[in-house]
């Protein structure tokens, strides 16, 4: 199934000279009173799926393709905190079978960044420790009992995270992040539902909550910022798709993940970034073994 939607709290946004990246699991702030809003296209497509722990295709829907058009924003409230917002915009396709696409608004997620602490760490470079809060909320009133092909899970979602990020003096940097989420229940357009061997007489779907945690490490200087890593993610809970049947909303969705990217400020106008970036799973349960390409434009505001 779609990994869009599992990733919802990977909410980019990038500056001018000197290049400040930021995401809601990297060390780095808005500056101060900056405002960086622009747009990001992600296409992510799977043939082959994890049934439980069983790696196959299926006939029923071929290839699945997900693409997104994000509008993000990040504010530099202060030197210290950032504010990050993110509406994303999915329509999914499947190339085999009877099954329908669908499309529309995704989730509303805001974030908070908070820097706890920096300082200095020997002489090669600074620590840094960052906290993040962040909510997400249904944006329209999409169907999530439709995977692989729902643009969404329709569940309200809560996650903190913690950060700490080194960056030497000439650019280098390792980073390590790790996060809880909360999932509220969600509410199916049906009076009964099957899952992980019950039946449930009941038109709510009880949401496992989940860890993921992720490490990259790369270089950022100047314009350039190029970051290479490897994520986590592991729901607390839930069942396995049931042997050629649908997932299921709550199904456990694990997977391992390896990503790269490179963000560029251009020299003129010099508000003005790019980013491209690529990532694929290697590994998982109840999810896609995805190859995910994405390109964003992004620009900052002086204010």
């Amino acid at each position: 199934m779609p990994t869009s939607h599992r990733i919802v709290l990977l909410i980019i946004a990038i500056g001018a000279v000197p290049l400040r990246a930021q995401t809601v699991d990297d060390g780095l702030l808005v500056p101060r009173r900056a405002l960086m809003t622009g747009f990001l296209y992600a296409h992510e497509s799977w043939t082959n799926y994890w049934e439980g722990s069983l790696n196959r295709d299926n006939g029923n829907v071929g290839t699945v393709t997900t693409q997104s058009a994000r509008w993000v924003a990040g504010y530099g409230v202060t030197d210290r905190l950032s504010v990050i917002a993110m509406l994303p915009y999915v329509w999914t396709h499947a190339s085999q079978g009877p099954l329908h696409g669908m499309e529309g608004v995704q989730d509303f997620t805001l974030a908070a960044k908070f820097r706890l602490l920096e300082t200095p760490w020997t002489d090669h470079g600074t620590l840094r420790a960052i906290v993040v809060g962040s909510a997400g909320i249904p944006a329209s009133n999409y169907t999530p009992d439709f995977l692989p092909l729902s643009i969404g899970q329709a569940s309200r979602q809560f996650s903190g995270r913690f950060t700490l990020n080194y960056k030497a003096h000439r650019g280098w940097f390792i980073n390590g992040s790790t996060a809880y989420t909360w999932r509220a229940t969600v509410t199916l357009d049906r009076p009964a539902y099957y899952t992980n061997g019950q039946l449930f007489l009941s038109d709510e779907v009880d949401m496992p909550n989940v860890f993921d945690y992720t490490v990259s490490a790369g270089y950022q200087g100047g314009r350039l910022f190029i970051p290479i890593g490897f994520s986590q993610q592991l729901t607390l809970g839930g069942g396995d798709i049931r042997r050629q049947d649908m997932p299921f909303v709550s199904n456990r969705m694990d997977f391992v993940r390896i990503e790269g990217g490179l963000m560029y400020a251009l020299r003129a106008p010099k508000e003005l970034a790019l980013r491209v970036g690529a990532n694929h799973v290697v590994s998982g349960r109840n999810v896609g073994e995805a190859t995910t390409l994405m390109a964003g434009v992004f620009y900052t505001f002086h204010l």
